[in-house]
């Protein structure tokens, strides 16, 4: 039957997401302990939010003792990325029914994002398979937290801090290298990561060193594909 293969495939392939989801999720809620909010409160922001770097946003921002208008706009801004990349996947879901697209569109991720991304430029994939693979690094992430608020008491604000950086930085690191297929692509994340070294040099500070390499990168990428299939 599709829905038991399916589901428990995409399930699998997520593994590695919850690998690094669980000790960042942890760090997150150790930090929204550290911060004063209660643990219903840690893990009902999971499983409402579930955006690594917006629920970072909210709790420094409650610490800090802003207001809900000042914390719902910058939330707002730091996940304004999902638009494009809903836009970007949409064309991969054509088939899939409407249905399942609300718990899909919720669960994508950067991670989730990424992974998917790759899967569905080598084959159709179902919705059952999807929802299997977003669905557990959501599980992952929700349990994450859930054991940071639980347990996070045990650690400083900044051991949590460090655990977060050091599992974001391996979960990225991972989620680089499954794509590495093709010696464009390999070309184009050697460029990027050129770009990036190059800005971070020549304005260190900020993280604008990225996001230049990563819109110059892939700007070039666009232009000698167009110029190939002329």
């Amino acid at each position: 039957m599709p829905f038991p293969h399916d589901f428990a495939t995409g399930s699998k392939k997520a593994i590695p997401i919850v690998l690094g989801y669980l000790p960042v999720g942890f760090a997150y809620g150790a930090l929204a302990g550290l911060a004063g909010i209660e643990l219903p409160y840690i893990v009902l922001m999971s499983l409402l939010v579930f955006a690594g770097s917006g629920q970072f946003v909210i709790v420094g921002m409650l610490a800090a003792g802003a207001s809900v208008a000042a914390i719902i706009t910058t939330v707002f801004f730091v996940n304004l990325r999902h638009l494009l990349m809903s836009a970007s996947i949409s064309p991969y879901l054509r088939n899939i029914p409407r249905k399942a697209l609300l718990p899909i569109g919720f669960w994508l991720t950067d991670e989730n994002y990424t992974l998917a991304c790759s899967e569905l430029v080598k084959s159709e994939r179902s919705h059952y398979y999807l929802i299997g693979m977003f669905g557990t690094s959501y599980a992952g992430w929700v349990a994450g937290g859930l054991l940071g608020g639980l347990f996070g008491g045990v650690f400083s604000s900044s051991q949590a801090a460090a655990t977060m950086e050091f599992a974001l930085y391996g979960m990225f690191i991972f989620l680089l290298v499954i794509q590495m297929t093709e010696k464009k692509l390999i070309l184009a994340a050697a460029v990027a990561g050129g770009l990036s070294l190059f800005f971070y040099l020549l304005m260190p500070g900020g993280s604008w060193h990225v996001i230049l390499a990563a819109v110059i990168a892939a700007t070039v990428g666009v232009f000698l594909e167009r110029c190939k299939k002329q």
